[in-house]
């Protein structure tokens, strides 16, 4: 008699206006998904109760190996609890591991987002053949996420790889941290666009009138558009931002002398605008003796990696 030893997983997104959930076959395929808005949800309780919900029927009674979770914010992943970080209702100390296992009766696991994007891209994207992978998102702010000897770096409070808050110029422009100089204030994609409103002021650029072409305040993607057609201030803008995106990538290869680093997030998508000066720009800020020990290629995963990541958590392979 043939026993089905398919392993379902399902992997979820928790957004701060989204929950997006998906069922994965073991070969990390995407069978079926769902999306839920948070817009009416007021408490805790009652958002985990529409995650189970959603869970429940994405998976339509087929048995479940575990659910996989990734959460904006601090994470305690040991014990599967949402410290703080969305803007969700009464989002504090969440215990999801606990409430959600007792009502699915299956293991849960919970990681921050920019780990779970890591993970995914290590199983199942551009990290993919790696052993020691460093991945890298530059948006919004600056979220990374580290796999080590095969196995994703959590660290003892499950904090590990902060690395957009690596403080790079002591005396630098305040961070929304609270310290000064960090990483993300220099290379992050809200860095680009303050850089370029900076530059702005004194000289005009293609920058302004690409944003209002497209009716949308500036953002690094006009200052990479601008930069093709060699606009004077964007050029100067990604220069910047690439010598200091480069800074952090230089750090990160001598403290975890990876042989892969994946590079995600909305500025990444700037590809050939950004890629070759990053690679040259990180190498000549690299001790000799690791030059040529590393690549640094763009994320695979697009949109669904915090989903694929999760789910992946119950993947090794």
């Amino acid at each position: 008699m043939l026993h089905n030893t398919e392993q379902y997983v399902v992997g979820i997104d928790l957004g701060g206006t989204k929950i997006a959930a998906a069922l994965f076959n073991s070969k990390g395929e995407i069978l079926g998904r769902e999306r839920m808005e948070t817009a009416n949800a007021r408490t805790a309780k009652e958002v985990v109760q529409r995650m189970i919900e959603m869970i429940r029927s994405v998976a339509r009674g087929l048995p479940l190996s575990g659910v996989g979770l990734a959460s904006p914010g601090a994470v305690n992943s040991k014990d599967g609890i949402v410290l703080h970080g969305t803007n969700l209702p009464e989002w504090e100390q969440v215990p999801l591991k606990k409430w959600m296992g007792e009502a699915l009766g299956v293991d849960v696991q919970v990681v921050n987002d920019a780990n779970a994007a890591a993970w995914g891209e290590y199983v199942r994207g551009a990290g993919k053949g790696s052993e020691n992978m460093v991945y890298v998102t530059f948006s919004t702010g600056i979220g990374a996420g580290i796999v080590l000897d095969g196995k994703l770096l959590l660290g003892s409070t499950s904090f590990a790889g902060e690395l957009g808050h690596n403080i790079i110029q002591p005396d630098g422009p305040a961070c929304s941290c609270g310290n000064r100089g960090c990483w993300e204030v220099f290379a992050s994609g809200t860095a680009i666009r303050d850089a370029a409103l900076a530059f702005m002021q004194s000289k005009s650029s293609a920058i302004a009138e690409l944003a209002a072409a497209y009716g949308e305040p500036v953002s690094a993607k006009h200052v990479f558009e601008a930069y093709k057609q060699a606009d004077e201030v964007a050029v100067q803008v990604v220069d910047r931002a690439v010598h200091y995106m480069a800074l952090g990538l230089a750090n990160a290869v001598h403290t975890f002398n990876p042989d892969r680093i994946v590079v995600g997030g909305g500025v990444s998508k700037a590809g050939d605008q950004l890629f070759p000066a990053l690679r040259e720009q990180t190498d000549k800020l690299v001790m000799k003796p690791y030059r040529g020990t590393f690549e640094i290629v763009p994320a695979g995963l697009q949109d669904d990696v915090g989903l694929i990541g999760a789910a992946a958590l119950f993947h090794q392979s």
